[in-house]
């Protein structure tokens, strides 16, 4: 059984749930409040006293639950708006809120996903800022979550950011990529949100603006934490990594640098975050990852918030601002002063006598105390919350300071280390002189002791060559006795001279040892001392030699008398020999005068001869000039036939005068034969100048024959269609010009070896070309069906026309609902310059229709008017082919308009079509001219509305290209963030595109020509040759042939009735 004093702890209990249940409901109409209020469909921004209650919710009950709890239940996937400033109060309290306001989001992680999805898949402003804020907050939560000692303000030390990195170089790694990816989602809502405000025209001063732009004030706190980030993770990358494996990483940190640079300008200028954030600025250029002492310069952007505070504009329904502490605190010292006056039964239930109790006196006075201490916290609040952005500017300025200071300390551990580097170089550099003093000390010795050396030895030669020259003396004194012994007798001459020889040999090989070895002086002294004994032995031989001299002398006596007879046999014989000189001098001195004789006989033959030469080589020099004045007056009549043939194409007489293509072909066909006569004879005369007969002959049917096909040509293009006719003319001219060069050429003895009619033969062979593609061509038309066709055709031409200008008009009117602005301006131009064509065209068919009457009135005589189209059948077929072909042109253009109106076409197809409108007017005035009086004034009337039909034509494509130009949009080509790198690959790239269009154009321009030949072929069908002559007096009529063009559809095709000549693609060397 309870007692009473049990009852006073359970009614205090029950009023203590009570009161904290009136709390929480307080707390939690407050939160809603707030809530509501900060997330609507109004395009305003987030007013920082809803998100500031918000963020205080979540310091309140430590998390994110009532947040969550009411954010769930708005309609997030109805209103892109509300999305959006969800998204941006979700950020607030990410950033600002209680530290497990992250784990509740990562809660609702798929939820966020979810509305992203929704509104990236709608075409639909805000829902794309939606769609990127998404992707956004997603990311921040997955970043945090993973590395938690980052907090998501981002607000960490770097010796935090280094233990978070850790020493794991694969780490360090991933790490850096993950906070890439952070800054590129960060990076991409900032860009998106400008260029909105840009195309949407709004300003930072209007709420529209500013909602978009609110959030970025999270987005520049978030993007300078993640920029010092990535230059730290980066620097310690390169210090551990070579350069090449971080050249993506260095690409990716520029293209961030100047998108990040590029933001902070672009919000630094506008009004609306001047009052609210102050913006750091970047350097000009990115760190040089590649040298480590930049690090040193890096200084930490630091981001300030301005001190203003909102201005509180009172809501209708706001309540009571919440306590920021817990009041109970305060409170329960003021109930413990109380004196305990009453009994604890009175203090629970009150006073019996039911008087009036003085607790609710204390509890008045403690409410009005409550509300002093609120009011003084909330001052003390604003007090300590201006004091704490005081205190951030300040750290934030001291951390600058700090972050100047390390960097000047770098600088100096840098310069400290380069001058060790340098003081190491000079000991090392000192070492190495002292190195080389000692070496050159020790050569210095060793060149002394050599020159010692070298002295000695110089002794020893000088001495070696006294010793010789004494041996020398001694020599020559041996010779003079050993001559004095061999005065008188053969014997002791002949011993003396092998004496001599010995002598000698002895003395050279005495000088040839003392070169060899003068060391071996002593052994010289032996060898001289064994030749002084063999000395001896030869004196004594000597000595026994006169023993025998008597009987030598005999001998001697015999020997004169010998010598005597042998001089008389030889005095004898000169006797005889000066004989035999003196005959052999008579017969040279005959022999001589025979000769004389004989050359002065030769020299008068010769003289003949000579003679007899030169007269032949006069005979022979007079024949050749005979044979060149032959050939040069050939060739100055040939020139006259020619120059009369040149200058019949400017004789009025002669334009009167037409001919056939088939008589042309067969002059043409004559004439190349000539030339290759001509080239042949030509041969024949530089082998052998004295004949010039066959090139004689070749020149003059070459002349006639050339200058009958250049007459031929003129009449022929007097017939021709225009173009044709130009070129035709213009080809039989150059025939001329190039016959008469060749023929000066011929008329030269200088020129004459090295004339040649290559060029004639390649012009005669254009003539040929055109010859051919004027051939008429007919089609299976009944020639008495030809009259009725060509009013059908004008008339369907003039309806086409008609109904051309009607559909552009309703274009016009369409267009003016449809677009506005530049689009508006561009298409009304296009359109009034097609309605302008098509007024020009329309004249030129009613001139034209004027001009066909008068012709048929003209030419018809006596005959009927289908009568005279069938006899003019060929006329007839081009001018029902330009009809069809003005039509055709003008319904394309009509539709190529309309496509290009809807932007559902080209530019290009309207330019192609004007071209094909003037190449068609063009035909029809060429088959209207052919057999139009010359001073017709209806022709001349035709002939202006022909070139103002031109003239509307070239405004057409230039109103389109204008056009095209004008809606085009052009980037900017900025290569300042491009390494050398990344530039030489860039260049690489865009020769590699450019040489792949070449190649494209010029596949293109090959197909455009077969399908511009196969055209020809299909359009061409031969018709049955008329009676022609043969001559320039027949009148051939050929159908006026269109411009080439690429070959159309089956279903666009033209009627095939008029044929166009197989034209060949134009050579543009021709």
């Amino acid at each position: 059984m309870n007692s009473i004093r049990q009852v006073p702890t359970r009614v205090k209990t029950r009023r203590t749930e009570a009161n904290l249940g009136a709390e929480r409901e307080h707390f939690d109409k407050r939160q809603l409040s707030s809530i509501s209020k900060a997330i609507n469909s109004t395009e305003t921004p987030v007013k920082e006293k809803h998100a500031r209650r918000i963020i205080l919710g979540t310091h309140r009950e430590k998390g994110a639950y009532t947040f969550w709890s009411y954010a769930l239940g708005f309609p997030l996937a109805s209103s892109s708006i509300l999305s959006w400033k969800f998204c941006h109060v979700l950020h607030k309290v990410l950033r600002d809120g209680h530290r497990n306001v992250l784990q509740d989001c990562m809660r609702h992680h798929s939820s966020l996903v979810e509305v992203g999805q929704v509104w990236g898949n709608l075409h639909d402003k805000y829902g794309q800022l939606v769609f990127i804020y998404s992707k956004l907050l997603c990311t921040k939560l997955e970043f945090h979550v993973k590395h938690s000692d980052i907090p998501p303000n981002l607000e960490v030390t770097d010796e935090v950011l280094e233990r978070t990195a850790g020493t794991d170089i694969n780490n360090v790694f991933q790490l850096t990529v993950e906070v890439f990816d952070y800054m590129d989602t960060e990076l991409r809502l900032a860009e998106t949100v400008i260029r909105q405000l840009n195309t949407s025209i709004a300003i930072s001063t209007l709420t529209s603006g500013q909602c978009r732009l609110s959030p970025l004030t999270q987005v520049i706190q978030d993007t300078s934490q993640l920029y010092h980030f990535t230059v730290k993770l980066l620097f310690k990358l390169h210090a551990c990594l070579p350069a090449d494996t971080l050249q993506g990483h260095r690409e990716r940190f520029h293209d961030q640098f100047h998108s990040l640079k590029t933001f902070f300008n672009k919000a630094r200028d506008m009004m609306y975050f001047k009052r609210l954030i102050q913006i750091p600025k970047l350097p000009d250029s990115p760190p040089n990852f590649l040298h480590a002492a930049s690090l040193a310069k890096h200084v930490k952007p630091v981001v300030v918030m301005a001190d203003e505070e909102e201005p509180e504009q009172p809501d209708d329904d706001d309540d009571d601002p919440e306590p920021l502490i817990e009041v109970s605190d305060v409170s329960t010292p003021v109930l413990q002063a109380q004196p305990q006056q009453f009994d604890i039964f009175d203090q629970t239930f009150g006073p019996a006598n039911g008087g009036f109790d003085d607790r609710d006196l204390q509890i008045e006075s403690l409410k009005r105390d409550l509300e002093l201490l609120r009011a003084e916290l909330e001052r003390v609040r604003t007090e300590a919350q201006r004091y704490i952005t005081q205190l951030k500017s300040q750290i934030n300025s001291l951390e600058a300071e700090l972050e100047e200071q390390r960097a000047q300390k770098q600088h100096a551990l840098v310069e400290n280390e380069q001058l060790r580097m340098e003081l190491e170089a000079t000991r090392r550099r000192n070492a190495e002189h002292e190195g080389l003093q000692t070496t050159f000390i020790e050569a210095d010795k060793k060149s002394q002791a050599t020159e010692q050396r070298y002295n000695k030895l110089k002794e020893k030669h000088t001495e070696l060559v006294a010793s010789h020259a004494e041996l020398l003396r001694k020599s020559a004194d041996t010779v003079r006795m050993l001559s004095a012994t061999q005065q008188t007798q053969e014997e002791v001459e002949r011993t003396k001279h092998q004496l001599s020889f010995e002598i000698d040999r002895i003395k050279q090989e005495s000088d040839m040892r003392l070169e060899e070895q003068k060391f071996e002086v002593e052994k010289l002294r032996r060898d001289l001392e064994e030749k002084m004994a063999e000395a001896m032995r030869i004196k004594a031989t000597l000595q026994s030699s006169e023993m025998t001299s008597e009987h030598m002398n005999s001998s001697m006596t015999a020997l004169q008398a010998e010598k005597e007879r042998l001089m008389r046999s030889v005095s004898e014989r000169e006797a005889e020999l000066s004989s035999l000189r003196q005959a052999a001098q008579v017969q040279q001195s005959s022999l001589q005068q025979e000769r004389e004789r004989s050359s002065r006989e030769l020299g008068d033959l010769q003289g003949k001869l000579q003679e007899k030469s030169s007269q032949e080589e006069q005979l022979k020099q007079k024949l050749l000039d005979e044979q060149f004045a032959l050939l040069q007056g050939t060739i100055t009549e040939a020139e006259n036939i020619i120059q009369d043939a040149v200058d019949k194409l400017d004789d009025p007489l002669h334009i009167r005068c037409t001919s056939s293509p088939d008589y042309l072909i067969s002059r043409a066909e004559a004439t190349l034969g000539s030339i290759d006569k001509v080239k042949m004879g030509h041969a024949g005369y530089l082998i052998n100048m004295g004949d010039a007969g066959a090139l004689l002959r070749a020149l003059t049917q070459f002349s006639h024959l050339t200058a009958d096909t250049i007459v031929n040509g003129s009449a022929t293009a007097h017939m021709a269609p225009t173009d044709h006719a130009d070129r035709l003319t213009e080809n039989c001219r150059g025939c001329a010009t190039e016959s008469l060069q060749y023929l000066k050429d011929l008329k030269s003895k200088t020129t004459l070896p090295r004339a040649d009619p290559a060029a004639i033969r390649i012009i005669i062979h254009k003539i040929l070309n055109l010859g051919q593609e004027l051939r008429p061509k007919g089609m299976d038309v009944r020639q008495d069906e030809l009259g009725d066709l060509v009013d059908k055709e004008m008339a369907a031409t003039s309806a086409a026309i008609e109904e051309a200008v009607r559909r552009i008009d309703e274009m016009m009117n369409q267009a003016r609902k449809d677009t506005s602005g530049v689009k508006l301006e561009v298409n009304e131009r296009i359109l009034f310059s097609c309605t302008d064509l098509m007024k020009a065209i329309r004249m030129l068919i009613i001139a034209s229709t004027d001009l066909q009457k008068e012709i048929v009135e003209g030419g018809r005589g006596a005959a009927s008017i289908k009568e005279f189209y069938a006899r003019n059948s060929r006329w007839t077929e081009g001018l029902i082919s330009a009809a069809k072909a003005v039509g055709w042109g003008a319904t394309e253009m009509v539709e190529s308009a309309d496509k290009v109106v809807l932007h559902t076409g080209k530019y290009e197809e309207l330019i192609v079509c004007s071209h094909e409108i003037a190449a068609s007017t063009a035909q029809l005035v060429a088959a209207s001219k052919v057999k139009a009086e010359r001073g017709s004034k209806r022709l001349t009337v035709l002939q202006q509305a022909s070139r103002q039909v031109n003239q509307m034509a070239a405004n057409v494509v230039a109103s389109t290209r204008t056009g095209q130009e004008n809606l085009e949009e052009k980037d900017a080509m900025d290569f300042s963030g491009l390494s050398l790198i990344k530039l030489r690959k860039e260049e690489m790239e865009s020769q590699v595109k450019v040489l792949e269009l070449e190649s494209q154009l010029g596949n293109e321009r090959l197909r455009l020509g077969e399908l511009r030949k196969k055209h020809y072929d299909l359009a061409g069908v031969p018709s049955e040759p008329v009676s022609e002559g043969n001559g320039v007096t027949s009148s051939p009529v050929h159908p006026a042939p269109m411009s080439p063009k690429p070959s159309k559809p089956t279903l666009m095709k033209k009627p095939m009735l008029a044929q166009k000549p197989n034209i060949a693609p134009k050579n543009p060397f021709m």
